[in-house]
């Protein structure tokens, strides 16, 4: 779906746990998620942890989805 998405014009931003897979599927920007269960955070810390990494990982997205790219491109965390 990532690709046909991109294909009618529209920037994505692919965010999961496991990079190859989003590779295999021909994802162009790709941005490392924490785990299956717990995409976006980590029950084991604090609310205030969980926020701030949660802020951090959608502000990398947001930045790959203005980002051009050329080929696929794993954005660092």
């Amino acid at each position: 779906m990532v690709k046909e998405i991109e294909r009618a014009g529209i920037p994505i931003v692919h965010m999961c746990n496991i990079v190859p897979v989003s590779k295999t599927v021909g994802a162009n920007r790709i941005v490392p998620t924490i785990s299956i269960p717990y995409p976006l955070g980590d029950p084991a810390t604090s609310r205030e942890d969980q926020w701030k990494l949660r802020y951090h990982r959608v502000r990398v997205a947001l930045e790959a989805l203005a980002t051009d790219v050329e080929e696929q491109t794993v954005f660092p965390v």
